[in-house]
C-alpha cells in the first residue's frame, strides 16, 4: 500500500473516533437506522454464511491472523528501527480497518438504546419489588429442580450433550419472538471455541466474533449453565452488546424454551442475580431468604463456582480488567458490575407477568 493511501486510513482513524465520540448522543438514530437497519441484514448474511459449518470460522480466523501477525513482525524487525514512520503508519492503517470494520459489522450497537426503553419498562425498582420478585424466582427454582431431580438435595444434570444443547437455543427465541418479534433467532450460528482452555483461564464463558457473527460458547464450563451462556451469546448475534441487557435477553430465552432444563437454568440464573442485589441491599433480608432455596440449586451454584475456582491464575484478572475497560471504552459506563440493572429489567418485566 502506498504511503499516501496508508496516511489517508491513519486520518481516517481519527475521524472514526471522532464520530464515536458524538454517537454516544444520538442513540434513537443508531437504534433505528443501524441497530434495526443496516445490522440486521449484515447479520443474517454473515449466519447464513458461516452458521452451518460446525466448526467456527471465526477462530480459525484469529487464529491465523497471529500467526500473520508474529510472522510480519519477524520478516519486518530490521525496517522498524530504519522505517520507523512507515512501520507505523502500517499499523495505524491496518487498525483503521480493522476499526472500522469492527463497528460496521457490529460494534455500532454498543451505542443503541437502551433496551428498557425499546421494551417500554421502567429502569428503577424498590427494595420490596425486589424481595417479593426474588420469592417468585425461588418457589419456580424450588419447583423446577423437584421436578427435574424428585429430591431438594440433588444438582440438576442436564440429559444433553453440548452440542444438544446448541441446536435447542433457536426454540427459547422462537417463543419469545412471539411477544417481540424482533427477537426471532434465525439462522443461528452458535459454536464451541476450539480455544475454550484459553478463554477458561481468563474467566470468559463466551463470545461474539464480530467480524463473522458467530456465537462462541466455552466448551469447558459446567453443562448446567449452557443454555443460559449460550442464550446469552445469541443476544449479541441479536445487536445487544450491553453485557446486562444479554444477560436479560439470554434469561428470557432460557426461561421461554419449553424444555425444562432450560427454564430451570434459566430461573436459577435470574435467581443469582436477584439474590446477589438482596444481598447487597439488605443482607439482613438475604440471610433469611438464603435457607428457603432448595439445596441442590446452591450445590449448582457451587459447581459452577468451583469450576472456575480451579483455573484460577495470576493473569485472569488482568484479562477481566482488559474486558472491564473496553466495555467502558465502548459506551458502556458500569463496565462489567452491571447487576442492578439485569435486576431492574427482570423485575419489572415481570411485575404483571406470571414466571
Amino acid at each position: 500500500m502506498r504511503k499516501n493511501k496508508k496516511l489517508i486510513l491513519v486520518i481516517f482513524f481519527g475521524i472514526q473516533l471522532l464520530i464515536l465520540s458524538q454517537l454516544k448522543h444520538y442513540p434513537e438514530f443508531v437504534e433505528q437506522f443501524y441497530s434495526n437497519g443496516i445490522y440486521q441484514f449484515l447479520s443474517k448474511l454473515s449466519r447464513y454464511v458461516f452458521g452451518w459449518l460446525p466448526f467456527s470460522i471465526g477462530d480459525i480466523f484469529y487464529t491465523l491472523a497471529g500467526i500473520y501477525l508474529i510472522r510480519w513482525l519477524i520478516i519486518n524487525r530490521k525496517r522498524i528501527v530504519k522505517d520507523t514512520k512507515n512501520w507505523l503508519l502500517d499499523i495505524g492503517a491496518t487498525l483503521s480497518l480493522a476499526y472500522f470494520a469492527f463497528h460496521m459489522l457490529w460494534a455500532f450497537n454498543y451505542y443503541r438504546q437502551p433496551l428498557y426503553k425499546s421494551l417500554n419498562l421502567e429502569a428503577e425498582y424498590t427494595t420490596e419489588q425486589l424481595i417479593t420478585f426474588t420469592e417468585r424466582l425461588i418457589k419456580n427454582s424450588n419447583s423446577l429442580q423437584i421436578q427435574l431431580v424428585k429430591n431438594d438435595t440433588v444438582k440438576v444434570e442436564l440429559p444433553y450433550s453440548k452440542t444438544e444443547v446448541l441446536a435447542m437455543v433457536k426454540d427459547g427465541y422462537q417463543s419469545l419472538s412471539e411477544e417481540y418479534p424482533h427477537l426471532e433467532y434465525h439462522p443461528k450460528s452458535i459454536k464451541k471455541s476450539i480455544y475454550s482452555l484459553a478463554l477458561t483461564y481468563m474467566g470468559f464463558s463466551g463470545y461474539i466474533n464480530p467480524f463473522t457473527n458467530e456465537a462462541q460458547v466455552n466448551g469447558l464450563i459446567p453443562t448446567y449453565k449452557f443454555p443460559t451462556t449460550s442464550c446469552h451469546e445469541a443476544a449479541h448475534q441479536l445487536g445487544y452488546a450491553a453485557e446486562n441487557e444479554a444477560n436479560f435477553i439470554g434469561s428470557l430465552a432460557a426461561i421461554h424454551n419449553k424444555d425444562t432444563y432450560f427454564k430451570y437454568s434459566g430461573y436459577t440464573f435470574a435467581l443469582r442475580y436477584c439474590l446477589a442485589e438482596v444481598y447487597r441491599r439488605e443482607p439482613e433480608r438475604y440471610e433469611t431468604i438464603l435457607p428457603t432455596i432448595n439445596k441442590g440449586i446452591l450445590k449448582n451454584y457451587q459447581e459452577n463456582q468451583d469450576f472456575w475456582y480451579a483455573y484460577k491464575n495470576p493473569i485472569e484478572p488482568f484479562f477481566e480488567k482488559t474486558f472491564d475497560n473496553f466495555l467502558k471504552a465502548n459506551n458502556q459506563s458500569a463496565g462489567m458490575k452491571s447487576y442492578s440493572y439485569v435486576v431492574a429489567l427482570l423485575v419489572n418485566y415481570y411485575e404483571d407477568k406470571t414466571l
